[in-house]
């Protein structure tokens, strides 16, 4: 599996990919920019979508229409006209929202991180359309990819300084998870930052200081490496027709001017993913 640049962003924090299949886009954001970004594989135009204002960790589509966005003081809502309120106003000192994904429930599950990466100061949080809050995981640092099994009853967590992915039990119709414990340790260069699992059910995950995309079967057996011209390669989504190509979002922080740091690459017919759901809300 060869990469390819999609998009010669050279965004600061390039995170949070996501296929839009109602535009046939890939939408993505840089954080620091505080920028909704979309990225037209017909056209190979990448365009701003959005400035939020404060730092969004990521932005997923509403079903019907405009985007729901975890932001630096909780969780809001985008209208297709532009305008904003927010659904779960949760701001806490020194710290942002992170990697988000919408689960089989329809709940957004929002990660939060201190800007210091202090240990403990992040938290997983259910946000539900009607704005019901639940804390899903307390005590962790940086909280990273979250994306489900092919059946919805397996989530996949990151939280990057453990060095793994781990996995829980998930109940799809209440939202509720059990039994966290490791899914597979990540040897380096670099740490786990975003994921992705595909149809098959093999999670992929980006490395932060690595500047690879591993592969996983799974039981849990590092299968593949894909290697990218970026140290900080961030998170990873499937789009494109089919679901077949895997996109990864990279970062220029850190780098020194790096000639590909911040880029969006594409990996063609990397594989076959899975559609993520619009939240309802």
């Amino acid at each position: 599996m060869r990469y390819e640049i999609a998009a010669a962003a050279g965004a600061t924090l390039g995170e949070g990919p996501v296929w839009d299949p109602v535009a046939e886009r890939l939408l993505w954001v840089d954080i620091l920019a505080c920028e909704v970004r979309a990225y037209d594989p017909a056209t190979g135009a990448d365009a701003l979508v959005r400035r939020t204002g404060q730092h969004v960790g990521a932005a997923r589509p509403r079903a019907g229409g405009g985007l729901v966005a975890n932001l630096r003081d909780g969780v809001g809502l985008y209208g297709p006209d532009g305008s904003f309120r927010w659904l779960a106003e949760l701001p806490a000192a020194g710290c942002r929202g992170n990697d988000a994904a919408v689960g089989p429930d329809g709940a957004l599950y929002a990660g939060t991180m201190a800007y210091d990466e202090r240990p403990g100061a992040g938290v997983l949080r259910r946000v539900r359309p009607d704005g019901r809050v639940a804390t899903v995981l307390d005590g962790v640092t940086i909280s990273n990819g979250v994306a489900w099994s092919p059946d919805g009853r397996l989530m996949y967590y990151v939280d990057t300084p453990t060095g793994r992915i781990d996995v829980l039990d998930f109940d799809p119709a209440e939202g509720r998870v059990s039994e966290r414990r490791p899914f597979a340790e990540v040897a380096g260069p670099g740490s786990p930052d975003g994921l992705t699992v595909d149809a098959a059910g093999r999670v992929w995950v980006a490395l932060w200081g690595g500047g690879r995309v591993l592969r996983f079967d799974p039981s849990g057996k590092q299968e593949a490496t894909i290697e990218f011209p970026a140290a900080q390669t961030t998170a990873c989504a499937f789009g494109g027709p089919g679901l077949r190509d895997l996109y990864v979002t990279s970062a220029a922080v850190g780098t020194d001017g790096a000639a590909h740091a911040g880029a969006l690459f594409v990996v063609p017919d990397a594989g076959e993913g899975l559609p993520a759901p619009a939240f309802p809300g």
